[in-house]
């Protein structure tokens, strides 16, 4: 009982995150599901967490439709290939001592918090069709592989990569990558699953608390707005916090 409510609460933390930063909520996924939800072992967890990063993605992208802020070309183009990348980026990792890839993921943490301090800025491209076309193959592909390999949605990822290849503003480029970020971590589940690496009754609960965390999120992101630099800051710090300790908790498992 205790663990299914951990599961709803950790779930609803991740959601709320992802609501009011606008990313990065779905990285607390594995840490919280393996250090307070108590999965093991780490590739179980990793699994778990990609049915709940994929469903909310899908979820979000669905309430973006209408808005005209989705690039729909540039949505499936990177969704596609990303997913071969995802699917690479997987079978390497079940591949790994799950706590291997927990120990490379809290590194990664760190990067991702770098890449939330930084603001990034739309250029104007100057660059022809099919160069820009190769430049979002080879951003998608790269990302894909990074998301399948940590179980990541990896849309703090996908975001500058949208907005890098193609000059997008941030706001189409957010709404843009969640079919991307639904895809990835769909494919992670999917090839999780088939190696029965996947709780998912814990999934379902983690699921449920992600939609109120995020419906609170949005709507306290609305009144939170002003300050949505120092939000970042404030969840980059938690982001660093939280790799420390998965690190130490890593270093710990191979003492």
């Amino acid at each position: 009982m205790l663990r299914d409510i951990l599961a709803f609460l950790s779930g609803g933390f991740s959601g709320f995150s992802l609501g009011v930063v606008g990313g990065g909520g779905s990285v607390l996924a594995t840490p919280l599901l393996i250090y307070l939800v108590g999965i093991a072992p780490a590739h179980v967890a990793i699994g778990t967490g990609a049915v709940a990063v994929s469903v909310n993605a899908y979820v979000s992208f669905l309430s973006q439709m209408g808005t005209g802020r989705i690039r729909w070309r540039e949505a499936i183009l990177f969704a596609l290939i990303g997913m071969v990348g995802a699917y690479i980026g997987s079978t390497l990792g079940k591949s790994l001592n799950g706590d291997k890839v927990v120990f490379l993921f809290g590194f990664a943490m760190i990067g991702i918090g770098l890449t939330m301090l930084k603001p990034i800025r739309a250029e104007k491209l100057n660059a022809d069709s099919e160069t820009r076309f190769s430049t979002i193959v080879l951003a998608a592909f790269a990302v894909g592989i990074a998301a399948g390999f940590f179980g990541i949605g990896g849309g703090v990822l996908v975001v500058p990569g949208l907005v890098l290849a193609t000059g997008m503003p941030m706001i189409n480029a957010a709404a843009t990558s969640l079919l991307a970020v639904g895809t990835f971590g769909l494919t992670t589940a999917i090839n999780y699953a088939f190696s029965g690496l996947i709780d998912w009754r814990i999934a379902v609960e983690f699921m449920a608390g992600g939609f109120l965390g995020a419906y609170l999120g949005v709507k306290a992101a609305l009144y939170l707005s002003r300050y949505k630099g120092a939000l970042n800051k404030a969840f980059s710090i938690l982001i660093f916090g939280v790799a420390a300790y998965v690190l130490y908790r890593s270093v710990q498992n191979f003492m």
